[in-house]
């Protein structure tokens, strides 16, 4: 694995979608955050649709978020100078000529999955048809909702802790852990964009959370399917069945069944938005069964967020060490080559991935 804390490494490409905010959070007000170290500024127009700007006035770089929405144009709270949602200046105060090269660059967006989506890079290969595939926020087959996590971590770090979840037994070992994540076998795929991992633990004692939401005695088979999708979307297939059901070979249901959605943006170099839902096929009408849900998974997250958070601060204050990796880094070792990838790609160099150690 490559060393995480080496400063001249490129962490993130920036030809990809990163997920801004959830749909609702972006308003007809002045939403500001930082992706992939560039300040940006949201806002919705008046027909709904969301505008992306640099945070930061053509004139004398006041960030634009401390202004306020005209119609739908942003004003500068500093000397009144006006943007339309495509970065051109169309105001400027005590004059009548507007200088030509007045305007702020703006971020295609694009709008899927109940999330915003911006595209850092040339906007020329911002591709809709490229956007994360987080489709069960959507689908009526499934329901559930989330929230988003500010970690202080680089976010490869969450995509680490996600692709490996034998971590389970150790962290989370009161709701969704037990010896099984850690003994059973595990198979690991990969494509062009996308690696997968396959864990299935047969007949074993499930985890308190898992047989809570079985609510039938008895062992069970149990499921993790984790895809990655580069640069920092994982999508994770989980739950659990009476064992002997029929689940391992592809009969669910017995058993109840749900995804953990997870799309990771970074923000700066050491620092990320960790957007997450969990969604479920089972018990659909029950919002209290979401609303509890919801709050259980921010729970056991609230743990990770402090193991990732302490892992940080540990590099911060040893940097250069390198990472050794065990049999269950194979996952997330696949993760950062496929990054690395995009990232060479994007910088006009070779790359070519290597077989797993």
């Amino acid at each position: 694995m490559s060393d995480t804390n080496a400063p001249e490494q490129k962490r993130f490409p920036l030809n990809a979608w990163y997920a801004v905010a959830w749909d609702f959070e972006i308003k007809r007000e002045l939403f500001p955050r930082t992706i992939c170290n560039k300040r940006m500024v949201f806002y919705r127009q008046s027909d709904g649709t969301v505008s992306a700007l640099e945070d930061a006035c053509w004139h004398r770089l006041l960030p634009l978020s401390k202004g306020r929405i005209e119609g739908d144009q942003v004003v500068c709270g500093y000397h009144g100078l006006k943007f339309n949602g495509h970065g051109r200046c169309t105001f400027m105060p005590s004059q009548e000529t507007i200088n030509p090269s007045a305007c702020v660059r703006t971020y295609p967006i694009f709008e899927a999955h109940r999330f915003i989506w911006v595209w850092p890079g040339d906007p020329a290969l911002a591709d809709p048809a490229l956007v994360p595939d987080l489709h069960w926020n959507l689908d009526p087959e499934w329901v559930g909702d989330g929230k988003t996590i500010q970690v202080g971590c680089d976010y490869r770090l969450v995509i680490d802790n996600l692709m490996d979840l034998t971590h389970e037994t150790y962290v989370h070992g009161s709701s969704i852990g037990n010896e099984a994540v850690a003994e059973s076998p595990f198979d690991v795929t990969h494509g062009e964009r996308t690696a997968t991992v396959t864990r299935w633990m047969v007949g074993i004692e499930p985890p308190p959370f898992w047989g809570g939401q079985l609510g039938k005695p008895g062992d069970v088979d149990r499921w993790q399917i984790i895809r990655f999708e580069a640069p920092c979307t994982i999508a994770i297939d989980v739950g659990v069945a009476p064992t002997g059901t029929g689940a391992p070979e592809g009969d669910r249901s017995q058993g109840v069944n749900g995804f953990v959605l997870n799309t990771i943006t970074p923000e700066t170099d050491t620092s990320c938005h960790y957007h997450w839902a969990f969604v479920r096929n089972y018990k659909r009408d029950q919002q209290m069964l979401t609303t509890q849900l919801r709050e259980g998974v921010a729970s056991i997250f609230r743990e990770d967020e402090e193991i990732l958070e302490a892992q940080q601060q540990a590099m911060n204050e040893h940097p250069g060490r390198e990472f050794y990796n065990l049999n269950i880094d194979a996952g997330s070792m696949w993760a950062r080559r496929l990054i690395d990838k995009m990232i060479a790609e994007e910088d006009g160099k070779p790359a070519a991935l290597q077989a797993a150690e």
